[in-house]
């Protein structure tokens, strides 16, 4: 194997975990992974003081010890719902893709060796992320031990990088089943597979059974038996000599596993070795659509209907595009599955009728899930479908600022508001009755189009067409601002419950609603009518010197 192609190979996978197709010239990727590496080392320092209550209650004392595994368990979930969402999100530049077959293979270069760095850069990706996660925990907890701070400094990065590590060749060994499939049925189940596992990682992570005695770990041991990560609390408390009733059990259950997932990993690697990169070059990835229904509706006049049925079929066929909002997506429905868990509602819901009753935590859930899709939406709409075909859009004639807002506008309100009420007047309508259900949908409506006004603010693009500027967004702040909305959605939904039973409160929030809903239309259609409202196709960074733009008469001023 060359060294020198292996390392510059390497240096490119590694880079192009983000996809650069979608990047604006000016996009510096290296900044985009830094912000990520930054909000994992935040959420490392919340981990911390988890890894605190951790060594404190680390005592022979019953409760002591459940806290202790509550802690411990936490942390190694978290650790792999990070390297399962860096998995999710990187699942195409697991394997090589056309790309690199069609510019590679040409050239000197061993398919061996684009393998070792393709697996070389995954690894490395997945090792960050568990070493910015831990960076405090994973000092604090050993040193609370002591004198066994070598033993459990060994056991914990041990346990992490193991749970990490599984969680990656699941990944891996789900795709490479996949690639028995023709090419093309493989595009398309893969893209199912993918949103699939994270929905399922997502739903394990926030509905685990806990247990707050021994004897409730007693009695659910066979539940226990099927969720990894508490196989891994048991690898951790084997190797650290711990108190856990069933330790060994499930570490034999850790170390089981994470053998099969390295030998499905490596079984998928020499699949794509032996016969999907041949399939890759011989096949085409797009086959001619068959005949069948393509009606698609009007979304009024002729560029307004181009714009949105354009949308409807970017997003329907653009792997990308989906995954990324049914990551938000995922997100909302986690979050108001946690919600209704941790009211009892889904462990009630068939005993006593929970469901049935008008409750907080569904309506929490269905406008936490609504801002949720309304987010994704709009942040797919800034990604280009294919950034070196906006020449057509730019070439073309169009309409003016404000036909294109509209026109964003129904789509926007086509692919997330509109779904998602209707899903939830399916839901309500037939879970309550009918009057509750009638008035919680209204409040629903004038909160989605808020929500969807609001997220239009300063979109002067044709969706999908305009190139992305990684590095705008906080993430570090991601969490602080999450809280916020939490707190506003819990109290907005407290005070609901209150206006459900009181008919003036309720018009007083309708009539709310419905004011902000209208002040943010007109806002954002004031935006498109100014003189400074022009369509962008390619995004740029602030610049360091603003000018004054003095010379807008058509005159300019000299010296």
């Amino acid at each position: 194997m060359n060294k020198q192609q292996f390392r510059v190979l390497y240096r490119d996978f590694l880079f192009r975990i983000v996809d650069l197709e979608i990047l604006a010239p000016q996009g510096d990727v290296s900044k985009l992974l830094g912000q990520f590496a930054a909000l994992l080392v935040f959420v490392s320092l919340w981990l911390a003081l988890i890894a605190g209550v951790m060594s404190g209650a680390r005592t022979n004392t019953p409760a002591g010890m459940i806290l202790s595994w509550l802690a411990g368990h936490f942390l190694i979930s978290t650790t792999m719902l990070a390297v399962g969402l860096f998995a999710v999100m990187s699942w195409d530049s697991m394997f090589p893709d056309r790309r690199d077959v069609l510019v590679l293979f040409p050239l000197p270069i061993r398919a061996r060796t684009l393998l070792t760095a393709k697996i070389a850069a995954s690894a490395s990706a997945v090792g960050v992320t568990v070493l910015a996660l831990n960076i405090f925990s994973g000092l604090l907890v050993p040193f609370a031990a002591g004198r066994y701070f070598l033993r459990w400094f060994a056991a914990y990065w041990l346990t992490m990088t193991a749970a990490g590590v599984f969680i990656l060749c699941g990944v891996l060994t789900i795709q490479g089943l996949a690639q028995l499939l023709p090419r093309q049925r493989f595009l398309r189940v893969s893209t199912i597979l993918q949103m699939a596992f994270f929905f399922a990682m997502l739903t394990v992570y926030l509905l685990q059974p806990p247990f707050s005695e021994v004897a409730d770990l007693l009695r659910n041991r066979n539940v226990l038996m099927w969720v990894p990560s508490y196989w891994f609390l048991g690898l951790f408390e084997e190797l650290c000599g711990g108190t856990l009733p069933i330790a060994g059990l499930l570490a034999r259950r850790a170390t089981i596993g994470l053998g099969l997932s390295l030998c499905g990993a490596a079984a998928s690697y020499l699949l794509c070795y032996w016969r999907t990169l041949r399939k890759i070059a011989e096949q085409p990835d797009i086959l001619p659509g068959r005949s069948g229904l393509r009606w698609l509706p009007r979304f009024g006049n002729s560029f307004q209907t181009a714009v949105g049925q354009f949308s409807v079929r970017t997003l329907l066929r653009s792997r990308q595009h989906r995954v990324i909002l049914s990551f938000y997506s995922g997100i909302g429905f986690g979050l108001a599955m946690f919600l209704a868990g941790d009211q009892g509602i889904l462990r009630t819901a068939a005993g006593n009728g929970a469901w049935y009753r008008v409750n907080t935590p569904l309506l929490m859930g269905s406008i936490i899930i609504l801002c949720f899709v309304v987010m994704g939406a709009r942040v797919v709409f800034a990604m280009p479908l294919e950034l070196r075909a906006n020449w057509i859009f730019r070439v073309a004639a169009h309409a003016n600022g404000r036909a294109c807002l509209a026109a964003a506008r129904r789509s926007l309100y086509a692919l997330s508001v509109i779904p998602v009420w209707t899903a939830a007047a399916i839901v309500f309508f037939r879970l309550w009755p009918r009057a509750f259900a009638t008035q919680h949908l209204l409040l629903l409506a004038a909160l989605g189009c808020g929500a969807a006004e609001l997220a239009l603010h300063g979109f002067r693009k044709i969706p999908f067409t305009c190139s992305y500027l990684p590095g705008k967004l906080r993430f570090n702040m991601a969490l602080v601002y999450l809280f916020f909305f939490l707190l506003a959605v819990t109290k907005g939904a407290a005070m609901e419950m209150t206006a459900l039973h009181t008919p003036r409160l309720y018009r007083e929030i309708l009539a709310g609603l419905t004011v902000l809903a209208v002040a943010a239309f007109w806002r954002t259609a004031a935006e498109a009518r100014s003189a400074e409202s022009s369509l962008r196709f390619d995004e740029a960074p602030d610049p360091a010197i603003h000018a004054l733009d003095l010379h807008r008469d058509g005159v300019t001023l000299l010296g």
